[in-house]
């Protein structure tokens, strides 16, 4: 049981900037300390805290140090106090605000200063932390700042998720892992098969909570929570973009009195995006983008269209008019989609055209431009979007294209803003005209699962349309055998049915005759 005078006096002496106002219960003493969901912070104006003056183990700081950090951002300055004293965290702020280096930290923290559970056998497999992710690059990310922060920690790191890798991730569990990085499907898949178990996870984080609902796993996020160790036994965090409803009754439910922390609720978007808006026709955003291009001289920049035809189209004309660019939609293969993820993060790759079904699975740093080419449909995927931007503390562009095809999701997004996205007018000058020609578009065919070899590369059969083969070497179903009787035919003339049609009556069931036939 965590001692709250303690964790009180530690931090009045450690978090100087912070002035926590105290209000105690009735019936108990005005010295006595209050319940945690008592304790309200108010952020005072002063000097930034320094992660050296935190209790984080040495260890932790080496990495702190190798990632660059010194001051906390303020996610991670009211985070940190509560969740370093081991208690649960459901924590709310804008993206790009550093909530994964605030849970990785306080992550970190508590395996190395906590043993671990004794091993129950040579085979027994239990992460000591568990963190759950709704996408893959989403967490693929999370793995590479836990290699980067837990670099002196000791402490075995490993991410599964589906798509690519099944037998290797696989075996790189049955070998043991103390932290597990997964998306839920994946990790429900294993879980069942008995590859580990979750009854020894020590500290439990769930990121992007309303994603999860958005992308309606919380069935399976649910499932996971009750076949994990008891709330009281381990260490929950949660982090959102927003506390609605649901997510804090998933919060209530499955954690341990968690404290509510919230980062500027009322403020959507982070202030050093800067938000233009075009008014421009359909037919001339390519124009405007080529002539933005140009005339801004962006570093990396970040596309968004609303339709994967329209990604593969724009990619093949940037690249025509000798831009270096690449896209990554829901058809791309997961392989493919990591290694283009990879070059545009080292810089190989100036501009990439993505799909909603990245906004919120990017986390690259230095993107000093994000253009959406087209509305999106809803508001969330325009916040989440232009959140790319302006990460930790840097200035960010974020232009939107309005079309009359999508110029009438505007009022929404507004809505949700709560305020005017500024409107500028281009002048004719950056509108530039794309070189003459037309590039080689090839649309890019879904890349499902291979064929097996040995079938004529048919996953059916020998069929060459894809159907199932005929049982018994017959025709299909519903189709006449070559062989049936043509019209005019004895047995056609009677009614009789087509040989190939005819179906087996089972044993002991008596033929079925007309009434008054016997």
């Amino acid at each position: 049981m965590l001692n709250w005078e303690n964790h009180y006096e530690f931090i009045r002496q450690v978090h100087q900037p912070y002035i926590w106002s105290i209000t105690s219960s009735p019936g108990s003493p005005q010295s006595a300390c209050p319940e945690p969901e008592r304790l309200s912070i108010t952020r005072m104006e002063s000097e930034p805290i320094e992660f050296e003056s935190l209790p984080i183990p040495e260890a932790v700081l080496q990495g702190i140090r190798d990632a660059g950090f010194k001051e906390c951002t303020p996610i991670q300055a009211k985070t940190l106090p509560i969740s370093l004293a081991g208690k649960d965290v459901a924590g709310q702020a804008q993206t790009g605000t550093g909530k994964t280096a605030a849970f990785l930290i306080s992550t970190f923290t508590r395996l190395v200063t906590h043993e671990p559970m004794p091993q129950k056998g040579k085979q027994w497999v239990a992460p000591r932390a568990l963190i759950i992710a709704p996408t893959r690059e989403l967490a693929l990310q999370i793995e590479r700042d836990a290699i980067l922060l837990g670099k002196h920690c000791g402490q075995k790191i490993l991410c599964v998720y589906g798509g690519v890798d099944y037998e290797k991730q696989k075996d790189s569990i049955k070998q043991g892992v103390d932290i597990l990085i997964a998306t839920p499907g994946r990790l429900i898949d294993y879980y069942k098969q008995k590859f580990f178990s979750l009854k020894g996870v020590e500290v439990l984080v769930i990121d992007e909570a309303d994603r999860l609902f958005d992308m309606g796993f919380i069935v399976d996020v649910r499932y996971i929570m009750r076949n994990i160790s008891p709330y009281h036994k381990r260490q929950s965090m949660l982090f959102s973009a927003t506390l609605n409803f649901r997510v804090m009754e998933l919060c209530y439910e499955h954690m341990n009195e968690p404290v509510p922390i919230k980062i500027e609720p009322d403020r959507v978007v982070v202030e050093k995006v800067k938000q233009v808006l075009y008014h421009v026709g359909k037919n001339e955003k390519l124009k405007l983008l080529l002539g933005l291009l140009k005339s801004e001289t962006p570093g990396k920049t970040l596309i968004f269209t609303n339709m994967k035809s329209t990604a593969e189209k724009l990619e093949a004309q940037l690249k025509y008019n000798d831009y270096n660019a690449q896209q990554i939609s829901g058809d791309l293969h997961q392989k493919k989609r990591i290694k283009v993820l990879e070059q545009f993060t080292e810089g190989e790759i100036d501009i990439l055209i993505a799909t909603d079904v990245a906004s919120r699975g990017l986390h690259v740093d230095d993107i000093t431009h994000v253009i959406n080419y087209d509305v999106p449909q809803d508001p969330e995927d325009y916040i989440h979007r232009i959140g790319r931007t302006a990460r930790a503390g840097k200035d960010g562009d974020a232009i939107t294209f309005a079309c009359e095809d999508y110029a009438e999701h505007l009022m929404a997004i507004e809505d949700t803003l709560k305020k005017k996205i500024p409107v500028e007018w281009p002048e004719d000058a950056l509108f530039l005209e794309p070189k003459e020609g037309m590039p080689a578009f090839k649309r890019r065919r879904p890349s499902g699962p291979p064929a097996r070899r040995g079938d004529g590369g048919n996953r059916r059969g020998s069929s060459s349309n894809g159907r199932r083969p005929p049982r018994g070497g017959g025709q299909s179903r519903g189709r006449a055998p070559k062989s049936a009787s043509k019209p005019g035919s004895s047995s056609a003339k009677s009614g009789s049915p087509k040989s190939g049609n005819r179906r087996r009556r089972p044993s002991g069931q008596r033929k079925r005759t007309p009434s008054g036939n016997k």
